[in-house]
């Protein structure tokens, strides 16, 4: 049973590779929608609107979609403005708010279609497959002599992913395998690989090995071809699998490393993408500051031009006009020496970060880098008690290396304001439960004692991803500073009128007085303590301090040295005024 569930999880990664692609040509779409802006092109919003969608920006095209649709006077554009919204919901996952959307377009839309289409994307997404069957069946229905933006293997692969899931494995079969047949004609490797890998797992939770394995290997051996570490990363991790099951670990560890190394290249890739984004974004802000001061200093300049020329004409209009401008010119001095203090004190707290955080990655790296040459010798030796020790090891060095560069992410976005923050009512309980589940295998190598005593009743008002980033950091803290066979605990003390207030105690190192004063500063960046080791880049902490504040709580610290901590955050209480 272990065998079926751990498959259909590598079924459930091959679906946005499809969804992604049905996204590839929309080529007339893009033309139809063009044509309209041309014909109603005094429609202000709705030029505006077609714009942002064209150019992938989400939540401009919601808002001039919606500025759009408030109008009266251009109902025929509505249909288009409902699939403006529906599709940027999509793109940014909101499927319910989609869904609805896309119900709301009429028939008469010339790309319906893909209304269709996207309906049942949302509902396979929604795992809802007997919805999302009626809707692809539609599609299959069209009429062959229309030229469709999408590819005919598209929707039979995801007719035959709604058959797999409803266990009807014989129309399974025979839609997956046709669309493999297409792939192979159409040369298309990626979705070649993701036929493959389905129908493996077709056969496998039918337990007829002997059919599933060379559609493992010829999807392992396909992915070393193409580019996409998401598809190199499941073909290594499914041979895994396969090797497992069939009791050969050997060669079962070797994929299992391979699937570790593309996880952790798809990882860096993806944090080096997103910093570099932030970065040059950073950039564009600051030059556009350096234009903004120039400016304001050439009008500053030409002011002073004109009152000389008028100073002329009238002593008293010379004197009050260069008394005026002195002045001016004063104010204008001290707002730039002001900004420029502000931004030297910046760049020496990104100098201070990246050092820091350049050390601790170099760190983790060489930790690794040690860690691996012992790993191979006992490999060789044979050592598999060994070979224990040290792997535990080397995910622990990784977790902490990706906590890091989480955290860097997640404060750079903080300082450019980029971060998306969305306050909401949230059931406690519920968003702890969620954080802990990821932390049960690391307190479990600890062998530390957890109890989750969170009140049902507390619905506080908050960000959920602000507020997940804070409990996981804490929670990384008190297990990190918590030795083996410790304690933690995770409960709620009585609310207030305004607040809940959550409770992380661990029975770890604890602190002094001058340090918990110290985390508690309102400082841009923590320094390193005395133990660099244990305390890492403070960042963590930094940025725990800045989502409280923005969403409206507060923290406090309670610690004794070699008794414990406890963590006490206040949030604000989700009030119903309805």
């Amino acid at each position: 049973m272990s065998k079926i569930i751990f498959l259909f999880i590598f079924i459930s990664l091959i679906f946005p590779c499809v969804l992604f692609a049905q996204q590839k040509n929309d080529g007339l779409v893009s033309s139809e929608i063009k044509k309209k802006a041309i014909e109603f092109d005094k429609e202000i919003y709705f030029k505006k609107a077609q714009e942002f969608f064209l150019e992938g920006n989400w939540d401009s095209t919601l808002v001039y979609s919606m500025k759009q649709l408030n109008r009266t006077g251009a109902v025929k554009l509505n249909d288009y403005c409902h699939y403006f919204r529906a599709v940027s919901f999509f793109r940014k996952n909101l499927l319910n708010e989609a869904k609805r959307e896309f119900k709301l377009i009429s028939k008469k839309l010339i790309f319906n279609y893909k209304v269709k289409f996207s309906l049942g994307e949302i509902a396979l997404e929604q795992k809802e497959f007997i919805q999302a069957l009626e809707y692809f069946e539609q599609v299959q229905k069209l009429p062959n002599t229309v030229n469709y933006d999408f590819k005919r293997s598209y929707f039979l692969h995801n007719i035959g992913i709604c058959y797999l899931h409803l266990e009807k494995f014989e129309k399974a079969e025979e839609y997956l395998t046709k669309t493999s047949e297409l792939h192979e004609i159409e040369k298309d490797t990626l979705l070649l690989i993701t036929s493959f890998m389905d129908i493996a797992n077709l056969y496998y939770i039918q337990y007829k090995d002997s059919q599933a394995i060379p559609y493992f290997e010829k999807a392992y051996n396909l992915s070393k071809k193409v580019k996409s570490f998401e598809l190199k990363k499941t073909a290594a991790k499914n041979m895994a699998a396969v090797e497992e099951n069939r009791k050969n670990f050997q060669a079962a560890l070797v994929y299992r490393k391979e699937y570790e190394t593309w996880k952790d290249s798809l990882n860096d890739q993806n944090k080096v993408w997103a910093i570099a984004d932030l970065e040059k974004k950073f950039a564009v802000k600051e030059k556009q500051k350096e234009v903004n001061i120039l400016a304001a200093e050439n009008k500053v300049k030409a002011a002073e031009r004109n009152g000389f020329l008028a100073s002329s004409v009238l002593l008293l209009v010379l004197f009050g006009t260069g008394v005026y401008f002195y002045r001016q010119k004063v104010k204008n001095s001290k707002i730039i020496l002001e900004q420029k203090n502000e931004l030297d004190e910046l760049n020496a707290t990104k100098d201070k970060l990246f050092s820091i955080v350049s050390h601790d990655l170099r760190s983790s790296v060489n930790a690794l880098k040690t860690s691996n040459c012992k790993l191979l010798e006992n490999l060789e030796n044979k050592n598999f008690s060994e070979l224990d020790v040290l792997l535990h090891n080397n995910s622990t060095i990784a977790n902490g290396a990706y906590n890091l560069l989480d955290n860097l992410l997640n404060w750079a976005l903080l300082q450019t304001k980029q971060a998306y923050f969305y306050q909401e009512s949230l059931h406690l309980a519920s968003i702890v439960q969620h954080v802990e589940y990821n932390y049960k295998p690391l307190m479990l190598n600890k062998n530390i004692n957890f109890k989750n005593d969170v009140s049902g009743s507390d619905y506080v008002f908050a960000d959920m991803d602000s507020l997940k980033i804070v409990i996981r950091n804490f929670l990384d803290n008190a297990i990190k500073f918590s030795s083996e066979n410790g304690s933690i605990s995770i409960y709620s003390r009585p609310s207030s009128e305004d607040f809940c207030y959550l409770v992380i105690e661990d029975t770890g190192l604890g602190m002094n007085k001058s340090t918990r004063e110290e985390l508690l500063k309102e400082t841009v960046l923590l320094s390193k303590k005395k133990n660099d080791d244990i305390i890492g880049t403070g960042l963590g902490m930094q940025l725990c301090k800045n989502m409280i504040n923005k969403n409206g709580g507060k923290l406090e610290i309670e610690s004794e040295e070699n008794v414990g901590t406890k963590i006490i955050i206040a949030l604000p209480k989700f009030k119903n005024n309805g």
